[in-house]
């Protein structure tokens, strides 16, 4: 678990990122590259982007301005679904790197398991894993079934498995089987974009500790061991967001959360795909 914001996780490849980062998801441009300069520098080093959100541009431009040695820069991107397949990936890595500009990428996802296609484009990430123009590759949505018929013929075994993940969908499944096979679980939409607060649990906890829902939520994902993204556009809530590693929660208390599963998503279902 990690206790600060520098402190990093060692991924099954030997690589080390950050266990907390900021999303950038449906954020404008200008507002990218603000949030980004913010995050940076009151100390994050994680930025998570993709093709699909269309402000890589953006990223590339904060990270650049932020003037922070981009090596102590923790970049990720991700393939959208009409990108994928092993040409079509390989161009679009080369695509999303162009908007970045940047020489490599820290970690490159598979963005949705499209049915019939994410082995190809897994061919694809291994390719530029091996060609060295990526440190790390992973997955994002991917339930169990879709990491067992991956693992049955993959060359390099995904790193990460980024998935929505919050006290309404805990996902123990997929999350045991990750866990077993030494891939890093990571959350988007942590906070399901405001909808546990009200949970009497999460309430109770902010008025014993003093703390904000979304922190008392973001400590549970920190203790669980799952590296986590909050999206914010505002200098405060960026702050605010990271300042989770002056308390813990109790096993009792992370169990009451976990119990607040409902498996129910804000996104679509992996299943779908």
């Amino acid at each position: 678990m990690i206790s600060s914001l520098k402190d990093t996780v060692t991924l099954n490849n030997g690589v080390k990122m950050p266990g907390f980062g900021l999303g950038v998801y449906k954020m404008d441009d200008d507002i990218t590259v603000e949030a980004i300069q913010t995050a940076i520098k009151n100390g994050y080093r994680l930025i998570d982007t993709a093709s699909y959100y269309k402000n890589e541009e953006a990223v590339g431009k904060g990270i650049k301005e932020s003037g922070i040695s981009r090596d102590e820069i923790f970049i990720t991107s991700k393939v959208w679904n009409d990108q994928q397949g092993c040409e079509n990936t390989l161009q679009a890595f080369d695509e999303s790197l162009r908007k970045l500009d940047l020489d490599y990428l820290d970690l490159y996802l598979v963005h949705w398991p499209v049915s019939g296609k994410y082995k190809e484009t897994w061919r694809a990430l291994e390719k530029l894993y091996a060609d060295g123009k990526v440190r790390a590759i992973g997955v994002c949505n991917f339930q169990t079934y879709h990491l067992e018929d991956l693992l049955k013929d993959c060359k390099v075994k995904p790193v990460i498995n980024q998935v929505e993940y919050h006290p309404h969908l805990t996902q123990e499944e997929v999350k045991a089987f990750c866990e077993k096979e030494d891939i890093q679980m990571e959350a988007w939409a942590p906070l399901k974009r405001g909808g546990v607060f009200d949970e009497p649990v999460i309430v109770e906890l902010v008025e014993k500790y003093g703390k904000t829902p979304a922190q008392i939520v973001l400590r549970w994902d920190i203790q669980n061991n799952v590296i986590t993204i909050p999206k914010s556009a505002t200098e405060s809530r960026i702050i605010e967001n990271a300042d989770i590693f002056d308390f813990s929660l109790t096993d009792e208390e992370m169990t009451r959360i976990g119990s607040l599963n409902k498996d129910e998503r804000t996104g679509p279902n992996p299943d779908d795909y």
